[in-house]
């Protein structure tokens, strides 16, 4: 099976809540490869990869991230291309 990618833009007050923490945490205990980092612009950057279903589970988990986050807006984009290591990880710019 291709694995597939999903490249997100998470909008709302999701820094400085353990966000990018979070989600690594649920990436890595669903078995995907990829990286979260926050943009300057006050959102949050993921991309993953892994099997459809999976990505799906992650994608409906940042709808609402972690207890003290607020999500407002998610940019979701299918099958984009991005390069990913052998785990899951956090990205510092």
């Amino acid at each position: 099976m291709t694995p597939k990618s999903l490249h997100l833009i998470i909008s709302g007050h999701v820094q400085g809540v353990f966000f990018r923490a979070e989600s690594q945490k649920k990436a890595q205990v669903l078995g995907l490869k990829g990286w979260v980092q926050n943009l300057p612009t006050g959102q949050v950057e993921l991309y993953a990869q892994g099997d459809e279903k999976t990505l799906k589970q992650l994608l409906d988990w940042c709808k609402k991230g972690p207890p003290q986050a607020s999500v407002e807006d998610i940019q979701a984009t299918w099958d984009k291309d991005f390069p990913v290591g052998s785990q899951f990880e956090v990205k510092h710019r």
